[in-house]
């Protein structure tokens, strides 16, 4: 029996969410369109509604649920304070269950940049974000989003800069249909670690572990510099003082027929490897006019079955040990290379060194942008703070629970074989080897044997 309470964090946070008063009081749904999609389809009309797990349940939990499918969905909430990126980590955590599976969708989140015309009615997919986080999955794609935006400091354009992909396979995390916590750690000095059920998946650095990189290179090709006309990049060359041998043969065929066959013994000239089917008959409906003389379908010839062959006999084709092909001189070192032509390098007039990646965007709100074929995809337990630990307590008082209760609900290992073999009943044979012919051997081997009683002989009588 599991004792459930709301969670409450143990120490400051920006954003704490855990929808178990049933309300979207905090939550604004957008009430725009789409900027890049057709007309009858660029509504965020998707559907949100706060209920329980379907399974699994913790009684008191409820999370924020995805109710639409094939629609786009806009729902985001304001901090209480804005997040500064300074002196202190980002921790950010969240639950996810893809209570039906997913088909092609995202559940990741939005931490929207804090500005002056941030509207939340307004929110849309080219609202300005700050960091992009969570799993989002099309066909066999199975992703672990982390994408932050990085102004460049010389011209003030922003660009997307995507974390590289988890170290692990993440396919069981959308599938299992169990809920799962996802959590991104960013540090002050540019390093940053994706985990999943509190178990790393991920870690890098803002620097080096991101693409396009944060800083371009110090130098580039020379886009006005061309290769040479003389410029010579083979490294082997046909031989020139090689010449072709006069026995060489370039016409002489590369199979030809084998002079040493001999047709089989009762080899049926005369007859054809198919006839038509004496049983056939046309059919009632048959109109030569409209569709043609009719002939019965051809069957295999009966008469080739036992005979080793029927039709006119051919020589099989053979290597022709004389083949030798187009004659090619051999290659040589040659003399003149001057190996692979590169530009020349020049310094990058658009270089710029960034060494605090770290110190992006301050943003203000928390928001879910998405678009999904399958519905019913729940969210739980939003977190923001600047503590790992403050994260970890939460999720023990809240994440800990569901996976205790889906441990508990999981069948025994007797009951999944069973289940399995239900299926694929080849397993039945798997169980029979690994389980009872050892069992069977066992036995054989090591049963007590009864000794077998000599008969008694009969005893003279005392003299």
């Amino acid at each position: 029996q599991v004792t459930y309470r709301t969670p409450v964090p143990t120490g400051e946070v920006y954003f704490a969410e855990t929808f178990d008063d049933g309300s979207l009081d905090r939550w604004q749904l957008s009430k725009t369109v789409k900027g890049d999609a057709e007309e009858e389809i660029s509504k965020y009309d998707g559907k949100w509604a706060v209920e329980q797990l379907k399974e699994n349940r913790v009684p008191g939990d409820q999370g924020l649920v995805l109710k639409s499918r094939a629609k786009h969905h806009a729902i985001a909430a304001m901090l209480a304070k804005p997040f500064v990126f300074k002196d202190e980590p980002l921790v950010v955590q969240y639950e996810v269950n893809f209570q039906d599976g997913i088909d092609c969708g995202g559940a990741y989140i939005k931490l929207l940049s804090d500005s002056s015309s941030l509207n939340l009615e307004q929110f849309q997919d080219r609202t300005p974000y700050t960091i992009m986080f969570g799993p989002d999955k099309c066909g066999e794609d199975y992703k672990l989003h982390f994408i932050f935006r990085h102004q460049n400091p010389l011209n003030k354009d922003w660009e997307e800069k995507h974390a590289k992909r988890p170290d692990v396979d993440l396919k069981k995390f959308y599938t299992d249909r169990k809920t799962h916590l996802y959590t991104l750690v960013l540090n002050p000095d540019s390093s940053y670690e994706m985990f999943i059920d509190q178990s790393s998946v991920s870690h890098g650095s803002l620097l080096h572990d991101v693409v396009p990189p944060v800083n371009p290179p110090k130098e580039i090709d020379d886009p006005s510099d061309s290769k040479p006309d003389d410029w010579d990049e083979r490294a082997k060359i046909p031989d020139p003082e090689a010449a072709k041998p006069d026995d060489w043969d370039e016409d002489a065929p590369a199979k030809i027929e084998d002079p040493d066959a001999v047709k089989p013994e009762g080899w049926l000239d005369h007859e054809e490897d198919f006839t038509p089917d004496p049983n056939a008959e046309k059919p009632e409906d048959w109109d030569e006019e409209m569709d043609g003389e009719w002939e019965a379908p051809q069957i295999p010839n009966p008469a080739c079955e036992t005979a080793p062959g029927c039709g006119q006999w051919k020589r099989p084709m053979i290597n022709n040990p004389e083949y030798k092909g187009k004659w090619k001189a051999p290659l040589v070192d040659n003399p003149n290379y001057q190996g692979v032509w590169k530009p020349r390098k020049i310094s990058n007039p658009d270089y710029f060194e960034d060494l605090h990646p770290f110190r992006m965007s301050p943003f203000r709100a928390l928001g879910l942008e998405l678009w999904s074929m399958t519905s019913d995809i729940y969210f739980d337990n939003f977190i923001i703070t600047s503590q790992k630990e403050v994260a970890d307590r939460w999720a023990s008082d809240s994440w800990g629970l569901k996976k205790l209760v889906a441990s508990a609900n999981e069948p025994g290992i007797v009951t999944q074989l069973m289940a399995a073999a239900e299926e694929r009943p080849w397993l039945w044979v798997i169980y029979l080897l690994t389980v009872g012919l050892p069992v069977g051997l066992l036995v054989l081997f090591c049963w007590p044997k009864v000794p077998h009683s000599s008969p008694q002989l009969p005893t003279a009588p005392p003299q």
